[in-house]
């Protein structure tokens, strides 16, 4: 199943301008960690293929081989992610400063209000009027439009609208300690 999916729906989507992103942030040092209200289950093959190796996402319960449909952990959704991605940090000594998130639903406005670059790839309208009314205090770089146009080419058709998958830059605070 999950090879079939890969194949039939994730490869044909995933754009060489959002791989050359990933491989830009890791150059650079930076930790990439994909968050996501999915599940586990789809998007871990994702993250492989991707090669991020931290994926928080919605974890499911399993009881006797079989998923009850209950979830096992703070669903990593709206506010649940950034509550999911603090304790990440928490636990592996990373901060939020100088980072990046890229998103493209109003359901990410709590996360995308924490980073340093809030980065929105084909935004949902409620996310896109959120923007254009400024009213993210500056946590979305303006223009937003202008900027995925101009300087992300194709990361907003990375993942698309499936599975709304995104990419967080941390920095470890062993770094941001000795600046």
């Amino acid at each position: 199943w999950h090879r079939d999916f890969m194949r039939d729906c994730i490869e044909p989507i995933i754009l060489p301008k959002a791989l050359a992103l990933l491989q830009q942030h890791r150059e650079a040092g930076d930790q990439l960690v994909i968050i996501t209200a999915t599940n586990r289950f789809v998007t871990a093959p994702i993250a492989r293929r991707l090669g991020v190796k931290v994926l928080l996402a919605t974890e499911c319960e399993r009881h006797e081989g079989r998923y009850t449909g209950r979830s096992t952990d703070i669903p990593c959704f709206r506010e649940g992610k950034v509550t999911r991605l603090e304790r990440w940090m928490l636990e592996n000594g990373f901060d939020l400063e100088d980072s990046y998130f890229y998103s493209d639903s109003m359901n990410d406005l709590p996360l995308l209000q924490r980073v340093t670059h809030a980065v929105a790839g084909d935004p949902d309208p409620n996310l896109r009027a959120e923007a254009d009314a400024d009213s993210l205090e500056g946590a979305l770089e303006a223009p937003l439009v202008h900027r995925l146009r101009v300087g992300l080419g194709g990361l907003d058709q990375l993942l698309r609208h499936q599975l709304h998958q995104r990419v967080v830059r941390v920095q470890p605070l062993a770094q941001v300690a000795a600046r």
